[in-house]
């Protein structure tokens, strides 16, 4: 049976349906079987990475999804543009913003946030000797606290990509970044030395959205924690 897909989105009692924030790339597609069992069937281009849309009604009255880049699903749920969303462990360690509850973890995306050097070096220094290391990654305070925690400063270079090639290049020691298969490390000569924690994507809710609209949102909530027990 081919889904139905509303043109209109005004609920009664609201300004405007929810708003579910999907991420972009690996996790997007990932989600997709969720999404189904949690009864979800957005429009087909959602997935559709070079489609310039960005909003999608779905199948369901009242819900819309949109598709933004992982690290902005958090800041979307937790200034109530977006009122529920999935977003990797890494970003809420990363932002830690008090508005979100992240109810659910969906064990979907699974990876680790980890410290890599070149093969070179690894293993050869004491990190326990060092007073400050220079550190290149897209988490500042990931990387700050997990030294600080070890009486080390870091000093953070903060790159958005590329990260693999700030120590063969000697623009810093180490990197702290988001590692899956660890095989983008190995084509560039590096190795993890160190797990900081391991991540898996989470449903996360906006705390005064969950108040004021605690039905629909408890509802959906709900709806996720069945579509997990089912899979």
């Amino acid at each position: 049976m081919t889904a139905e897909f509303k043109t209109t989105a005004l609920e009664p009692e609201n300004a405007g349906p929810l708003i579910l924030a999907l991420p972009k790339g690996r996790i997007l597609s990932e989600c997709a079987p969720l999404l189904a069992r949690a009864g979800i069937h957005p429009a087909p281009d959602y997935a559709n990475e070079d489609s310039r849309e960005l909003r999608f009604p779905t199948s369901e009255p009242g819900l819309d999804v949109v598709r933004v880049r992982s690290f902005d699903v958090a800041t979307f749920v937790a200034f109530g543009a977006a009122q529920i969303g999935i977003c990797g462990a890494d970003v809420l360690m990363e932002f830690d913003y008090p508005e979100i509850y992240a109810p659910l973890d969906l064990g979907i995306g699974a990876c680790r946030v980890s410290v890599a050097e070149p093969r070179e070096t690894a293993g050869t220094d004491d990190p326990g000797t060092w007073s400050r290391v220079r550190v290149a990654t897209k988490y500042p305070n990931i990387a700050r606290r997990h030294y600080a925690a070890r009486g080390i400063q870091a000093d953070v270079v903060h790159l958005n990509g590329a990260m693999e090639l700030a120590p063969g290049l000697g623009l810093t020691r180490v990197i702290v970044d988001l590692v899956a298969t660890g095989s983008t490390l190995k084509a560039n000569g590096l190795v993890e030395t160190e797990v900081i924690s391991r991540v898996t994507s989470r449903l996360i809710v906006n705390r005064t959205a969950l108040k004021t609209r605690p039905e629909q949102i408890g509802g959906w909530i709900a709806r996720f924690r069945a579509a997990l027990a089912a899979a």
